[in-house]
């Protein structure tokens, strides 16, 4: 698991989306979609979502995606085959509010807009909050099951940007995996 500090991941997400590179005007056919993991996976609550945007980058003639950009010593390369869903979302978390266990089909760039949340992840055996509070960021690689958890009297936003497959979904619900007493 990558995390970056302060508001890195958001003026990374943010470069990603704003450099240039061609939409594709040939459709791309999505991905089988994701089913439940279990039939006892852990849903959302207490939360409400907004999906804000999502668009497909490719270029029609080479569906492989290649971005790269460096500015003095800043460098970012993001390579994707055959193409990239971006999306961002909205995520409000009211006291008490979680996401579920879950997991993603790609990276997952979060901002905590105002409050604080605590994110857990499947494979920490000791379940250690990692917390985040406004203006700053979690990277969260997709790669395994995790839970963001709002433990405060105050509500929480958050901005996420999904980089995902063409047409996967953008959550995969899982179940608890038993390391962590919640």
């Amino acid at each position: 698991m990558s995390r970056l500090p302060g508001n890195q991941a958001g003026v990374l997400a943010l470069a990603i989306v704003l450099t240039a590179c061609r939409e594709s005007e040939k459709p791309v056919a999505p991905l089988a979609r994701h089913a439940a993991t279990s039939m006892q996976s852990t849903k959302a609550s207490g939360t409400t979502s907004t999906l804000l945007g999502r668009a497909t980058f490719s270029d029609p003639d080479d569906q492989t995606l290649n971005i790269k950009r460096k500015t003095d010593d800043w460098y970012v390369d993001i390579k994707s085959k055959p193409a990239t869903d971006v999306a961002v979302q909205s995520v409000l978390f009211q006291p008490a509010g979680q996401s579920g266990w879950h997991s993603h089909p790609g990276p997952v760039f979060i901002q905590v807009v105002y409050g604080t949340l605590a994110f857990y992840e499947s494979d920490d055996p000791t379940c250690t909050a990692i917390i985040r509070t406004k203006g700053q960021g979690y990277l969260d690689l997709g790669e395994h099951a995790h839970i963001a958890r709002n433990e405060t009297a105050d509500t929480a936003r958050t901005v996420v940007t999904y980089f995902a497959p063409p047409g996967a979904d953008l959550k995969i619900d899982e179940p608890a995996p038993g390391n962590c007493s919640f």
